[in-house]
């Protein structure tokens, strides 16, 4: 949720540069059309890298793990006891 506001945020921020950028007549008209895609190709950039930043940083969780690998085991014993083939062990 907080990256979503984050862009949010970012959009509005944006928009509102681009609104002033066009009522002032700094960024000529021919131009103007330009600025959303600069925006799209921006906020593509942003979401890669928070990606790459996210995969580089990802925790490693050994007692998360071992709590996954027990609740598996346990699933595993229900079904068995049900009568389903849960494959390899």
């Amino acid at each position: 949720m907080k990256h979503i506001l984050k862009i949010l945020g970012l959009l509005v921020a944006v928009s509102a540069v681009w609104i002033g950028l066009l009522e002032a007549s700094i960024v000529p008209s021919s131009h103007a059309w330009l600025l959303p895609v600069y925006l799209i190709v921006s906020l593509g950039c942003y979401g890669f890298l928070m990606v790459g930043v996210g995969l580089m940083f990802f925790p490693t969780c050994p007692q998360e793990a071992q709590l996954l690998h027990k609740d598996i085991a346990e699933a595993k014993e229900f079904l068995k006891k049900k009568g389903l083939d849960v494959g390899l062990d």
